[in-house]
């Protein structure tokens, strides 16, 4: 088909039990979205005839697509992108490289491989989707244009967490940049769609072509009735978005096609090995024939000594620390990243001045269930967390598969010394994700847009997730052996619990009803939501701490929410700190005190 490495996952894959679980934990995450609809929406309001039922399903509809999409984007960018970084970092990329493949079966096998688990998942949610026309206000072109829109933003999306794990070195930059990338372009549109409004470029005005680039906009069109023209079945902006996107698609693989060889294996000559590739050990100016038995003695490598160039550092008491802070562990790209990250700062920063600059932002944002504001600093504030957590997970991954851990552990390196060095240092590389964001909470309580009682909560329940976020990479770099396994865990575990907030809220929001009526549907997600997360945090270092701390951060999340819909800001603050807090110590704990059972250095009894 593609190739070989895309035949070996289509014949291994249906053995792994992952993939028939994450298909059923798939569809019923859907289901029961569904049910909780209609519970809440059967418990506070009167169904009287057929329009309620179809209006309850174009509202429904309209929350799954967009839900759907995000995550399909997120595993589709996340998966390509940590694939091809394990590869890297145990060096099988370049055993595949000298193999017979060309280069177009090795980059379209591993996107293909990559993609094909959350292709697997996305058949599988199909029938849900299509069981929401019984409803009624859906029809079928519906269905099947939002299930195109989002298969092939899903190849865009691995498209280009594929192109950045050919081209970068480090499992970080990798996955930094991918996100910055998808973020960067997504705001771009999204800031053509809302600053433009009905200008033309080339007779096309900017709202059509926001929705022909734009995965958001084009998801919109898709769950929304058309009544303008059509090609076929398809609305014509739909049509658009899909060629534009597989021609993106087409051209990001192309470019990962050309140079992919290029890239790899990495062509930076280290210092002090110019003279071996020079293409002779003894370097050029040296010719043995020329010379003397004794002057070729002389010039032997065992005789040879060499002069440091530079006085050597001084290493502090934490040399963990020292490490992270005092050289480029991350590799000297991770400038690029700060860049990339500046530029959306801007873009952030741009947004949120257009919004409170005008002349009704400051009395109706406030009233508003969700400000303006917070449209674009939301995002921002997430990919920070984001960026963050990928950084601390790496930390330990890039240690652990550069076999650079085993000798730190045959030191008398203290568990402290480890742990709070890993922690400082992420939090001294992150310094931008760190305070830019508070900047921009500053900035728009300037402005008046939020007052100072609030500031001060934004402030401190952004470090509290700060620390969170980096504790979580952390205990998950430590816990899981397998760096794509812990990789996926740790931002996969920060994804969900932002995508489930959002959902509870946009349900909440759409099918408005008091906080009983509303409680016993969101049981599952709380309960399911709780096992999920004693699952990827407490299985593989069982804890109390960790697994009360997993039943108690659904429900008091769920609990902020409704205190965030009620406007009751010190509840969400006290709530939110608290619960975070308590997590972050649950996972603290035992990464100090169980550092050596965890890490391998000891065993128990029953490992011996």
């Amino acid at each position: 088909m593609i190739g070989p490495v895309f035949n070996r996952e289509a014949v291994v894959a249906p053995r792994r039990s992952r993939l028939y679980i994450s298909r059923a934990v798939y569809v019923m995450a859907l289901l029961i979205l569904m049910c909780t609809a209609w519970l809440v929406v059967a418990g506070t309001q009167l169904i009287r005839d057929v329009g309620d039922m179809a209006r309850f399903g174009s509202i429904l509809f309209q929350i799954l697509a967009p839900i759907q999409l995000a995550l399909i984007t997120f595993l589709s960018a996340q998966t390509a992108a940590s694939a091809i970084s394990q590869e890297k970092d145990r060096r099988t990329l370049l055993l595949l490289l000298m193999t017979r493949m060309s280069n177009r079966e090795l980059v379209l096998g591993k996107l293909g491989a990559s993609l094909l688990n959350i292709w697997t998942m996305c058949l599988a949610a199909l029938p849900v989707l299509l069981s929401i026309t019984l409803f009624g206000g859906v029809s079928l072109e519906q269905v099947a244009q939002v299930f195109l829109v989002t298969l092939t933003t899903s190849l865009s999306a691995g498209s280009v967490g594929a192109l950045v794990a050919f081209w970068r070195e480090k499992t970080f930059q990798t996955l930094a940049m991918t996100a910055l990338a998808i973020l960067i372009w997504l705001g771009a549109w999204e800031a053509v769609h809302w600053l433009s409004g009905q200008q033309t470029i080339a007779g096309i005005t900017a709202a059509e072509l926001s929705t022909a680039m734009s995965p958001i906009r084009a998801i919109f069109a898709a769950s929304r009735p058309s009544f303008g023209s059509s090609t076929f079945w398809l609305d014509a902006q739909v049509a658009a978005f899909l060629a534009a996107s597989l021609a993106i698609s087409a051209l990001l693989n192309t470019i990962s096609i050309v140079f992919v060889r290029r890239w790899n294996p990495s062509r930076e000559v280290r210092p002090g090995q110019a003279e071996e590739a020079s293409g002779s050990i003894w370097g050029a100016e040296h010719d043995l024939a020329s010379e003397s038995p004794a002057d070729a003695r002389d010039g032997h490598v065992d005789a040879r000594v060499r002069a440091a160039s530079t006085e050597s550092r001084q290493v502090w008491n934490n040399p963990v620390l020292w490490r992270e802070v005092c050289t480029w562990a991350y590799g000297r790209k991770v400038i690029v990243i700060r860049v990339a990250y500046l530029l959306l700062f801007a873009m952030t920063a741009a947004a949120l001045y257009a919004i409170v600059s005008t002349s009704e932002s400051s009395g109706a944002q406030l009233q508003a269930v969700i400000p303006d504001a917070a449209k674009p600093l939301a995002p921002f504030l997430l990919v920070s967390l984001v960026i963050i957590n990928a950084l601390a997970v790496t930390s330990v991954t890039n240690e652990r598969d550069g076999q650079a851990l085993d000798l730190l552990l045959v030191t008398d390196l203290s568990s402290k010394e480890f742990v709070f060095g890993k922690l400082w240092g992420v939090f001294y590389v992150a310094k931008e994700m760190l305070l830019l964001p508070l900047l921009l909470v500053l900035a728009i309580c300037w402005y008046g847009v939020i007052g100072v009682e609030t500031l001060l909560f934004l402030l401190a329940g952004q470090l509290v997730m700060v620390v969170f976020a980096t504790t979580l990479g952390l205990h998950c770099g430590m816990t899981y052996a397998n760096s794509r396994t812990a990789v996926g865990v740790s931002l996969g575990t920060l994804f969900f619990l932002f995508l489930g907030v959002v959902t509870c809220m946009v349900m909440m929001i759409s099918f408005s009803g008091s906080f009983q009526t509303q409680l016993p549907p969101f049981l599952a997600f709380i309960l399911g939501g709780g096992v999920g997360l004693y699952v990827a945090l407490g299985s593989r270092n069982p804890s109390q701490a960790i697994l009360l701390a997993s039943l108690l951060l659904p429900i008091a999340t769920f609990h902020a929410i409704t205190s965030f819909l009620l406007g009751h800001s010190m509840t969400v603050f006290i709530v939110t700190t608290a619960i975070y807090g308590f997590t972050v110590a649950a996972m603290m704990m035992p990464a100090i005190g169980e550092f050596d059972i965890a890490m391998g250095r000891t065993k128990t009894a029953g490992e011996e």
